[in-house]
């Protein structure tokens, strides 16, 4: 998938037709299979593209734009090209058929297997774990908010979601390159992360720990707790957490919920789980 790298002065459309083996090579990534025969990832949209030239150019094969969104997005060839990266102009019905989703903007980005070791490794403070999570924009809006609370990784366990999925990169806004991704058992994950001396807390309603509870003194919903090595695992977005999960944390916390509302989504809880253990942390 690669050609003569472009400079700046001759960056010209060198791409025109959308039948072309290349274009359809780019637009299979959208599947599974072909991305793991590849060991490549489909990376759609300015944002996601902007921040895989900035945090993983050396993992970046090809970097795709129409004329237009070239000069709507300078920065992205401009970056690229600056990190010696092959760019390419292609019209925009090449682009269109590369992806339909991209706002003509596609790069073509070599997966990396960050492993359950590498996580431990790193000794994190703040981790995030998905437990079945299936929605990929739910998974990726989770990794957008634990990049945006400063965790050190975040893990998938069971049937959660391929984090390399399109979807759920474009629902990360690029927060997929800033932190490292893992997949896990769930049991194996929790015995790890508690060896590293983090505190497992399951975020569920049925939780008798109440976050941010002023009165809880150590208790697991408590700032004294949260200031700790946490790990957050977080469930399945219509059943939770299942007994046998909830049974392998800690501690089992519920966020309050002062007015009428059932519940939260599965995004919003994890945002106030995890900027509770970030503030907690930072105090």
């Amino acid at each position: 998938m690669t050609g003569r790298p472009a400079g700046p002065a001759d960056l010209s459309v060198t791409l025109s037709n959308p039948k072309a083996e290349r274009v359809k090579r780019v637009a299979a990534l959208a599947g599974r299979s072909a991305r793991s025969r590849a060991g490549v990832l489909l990376v759609e949209g300015p944002q996601a593209v902007r921040e895989a030239v900035r945090f993983a150019a050396d993992r970046v094969h090809d970097v795709y734009l129409s004329p237009d969104a070239a000069l709507r997005y300078p920065e992205i060839a401009q970056e690229a090209l600056a990190a010696g990266l092959y760019v390419h102009l292609g019209t925009d019905e090449v682009l269109d058929a590369m992806s339909a989703d991209a706002q003509r903007v596609v790069a073509v980005v070599a997966s990396t297997g960050t492993s359950l070791d590498d996580v431990v490794a790193a000794a994190p403070r703040l981790v995030a774990v998905l437990s079945n999570v299936r929605d990929p924009g739910n998974a990726g809006t989770v990794i957008r908010v634990a990049d945006a609370a400063g965790a050190d990784a975040v893990i998938l366990a069971g049937e959660s979601v391929d984090p390399t999925n399109p979807k759920v990169i474009r629902s990360t806004a690029g927060s997929l390159f800033h932190l490292p991704i893992a997949r896990a058992p769930l049991a194996d994950v929790i015995d790890a992360l508690r060896q590293a001396g983090l505190l497992v807390l399951a975020a569920d309603g049925s939780g008798e720990d109440l976050l941010g509870d002023a009165s809880a003194g150590s208790g697991a919903g408590g700032a004294e707790a949260l200031a700790a090595p946490t790990a957050w695992v977080f469930g399945n977005e219509a059943w939770g957490l299942r007994p046998e999960e909830l049974a392998l944390a800690d501690a089992v916390v519920r966020i309050p919920i002062h007015g009428r509302a059932e519940s939260l989504n599965l995004g919003t809880a994890a945002a106030v789980c995890l900027y509770a253990s970030a503030t907690a942390q930072r105090a």
